[in-house]
Parts: C-alpha cells; sequence; structure tokens
C-alpha cells in the first residue's frame, strides 16, 4: 500500500479495504522472514526487499522484526537493526546510512485520536518520521510519528522520543530531552 499522504500528518479509516489488504501482505512477509533460517542471507534479503520500499546495500535487520506495510520504509545503506524492532509504518518511514537500532526499538509513524469519538469511528492517525545518517538509537527506545532526528544524534536506551532531535546530540529520557552536544562526530 502506498499512500500518496505519508510524507505528511493525516488521517485514516482503519476499516479501508486497501488498508487491510496493505496489512495482510506484509504480515505474510514479515512471518516468512522472521521464520527463516539465519544462515539464509540471501532468502533473507530477498524478502526485505520485496517487503520494503526500500534497503540500501550492507544493511542488516535481525530477526524478530514486525512491520505494518513495510513499503512505507525506506533504509539507506550500512543499517544495522538488532532483535525485535517494531515499525509501525502508516506514513513514512526513512532512515539514513550508517544508522544502528539497538534491540527492541520502537518506531509509531500510527496513532489514534485523542477524542473517544474518532476511535470509536475506526479513524487512525499518521505522521511520518525522518532519521538521518550516522544515528545510533538505544535499546526499548521508543519514536513517534512527526519526529525528525538529525545527523549522528545519538538515542540514550529506553528514551521516548516525541520532539525533533537535532544533530550531533545526545537525548534520553521520557521524554527524551537534550544531554549534550557531540563534538566529534563522522560526517
Amino acid at each position: 500500500m502506498k499512500n500518496k499522504l505519508s510524507d505528511k500528518a493525516f488521517t485514516y479509516d482503519l476499516t479501508a479495504p486497501e488498508i487491510k489488504s496493505g496489512l495482510m501482505r506484509a504480515r505474510k512477509l514479515v512471518q516468512k522472514f522472521n521464520r527463516l533460517d539465519i544462515e539464509k542471507t540471501e532468502e533473507r534479503n530477498a524478502v526485505l526487499k520485496e517487503l520494503l520500499g526500500s534497503i540500501g546495500e550492507g544493511s542488516e535487520i535481525n530477526q524478530n522484526f514486525y512491520c505494518d506495510f513495510g513499503s512505507h520504509i525506506f533504509i539507506g545503506k550500512n543499517f544495522f537493526c538488532n532483535y525485535n524492532c517494531t515499525i509501525l509504518d502508516i506514513a513514512t518511514v526513512k532512515i539514513g546510512d550508517n544508522c544502528l537500532f539497538a534491540p527492541n526499538v520502537s518506531l509509531y509513524t500510527a496513532a489514534h485520536p485523542i477524542e473517544i469519538e474518532g476511535r470509536l469511528k475506526n479513524i487512525g492517525t499518521g505522521a511520518p518520521i525522518e532519521i538521518g545518517n550516522g544515528v545510533w538509537i538505544g535499546g526499548n527506545s521508543v519514536i513517534l510519528g512527526g519526529v525528525s532526528i538529525g545527523d549522528n544524534a545519538v538515542i540514550g536506551a529506553g528514551s521516548v522520543v516525541i520532539k525533533d532531535v537535532e544533530a550531533n546530540t545526545v537525548v534520553a529520557g521520557n521524554p527524551a530531552k537534550p544531554i549534550k552536544r557531540i563534538n566529534n562526530y563522522y560526517r
């Protein structure tokens, strides 16, 4: 499912046929990926290429990996994603080159209205996530929709990121707050 509104915040109907079919397509591919023998590298990479919008050379995703659609996820080169990553990608997720995800990282572009009426009408909301080059996201961190993370940023383990993170900055906590600037970084 390619959503033409996926590069900006939007609402959608959770019961729409194209939503349901996109979810089912991805669930089948995710299940296939997670069941493949770890030594079947070519087969695993082929499933990821079919599932994702794009994945760059030298990138690796460990099992278990979960996503909603996959087709809204665009990954740069030399990305490493450790175990148990979840990406809810109703909106676009862009991940730059040379990024690292520790275990249990979650990216949520999907949400629901605060008012109960919207939730009762099966309305969902989506907002994109953009992660720059050279970013390291610590274990058990959550990145929410509408967030951009600048190049070379570090997200401390267990953080919940609800606001944009400047390049060359370390943030941590719930909600994540700046801890320090990074002066020595790769360009």
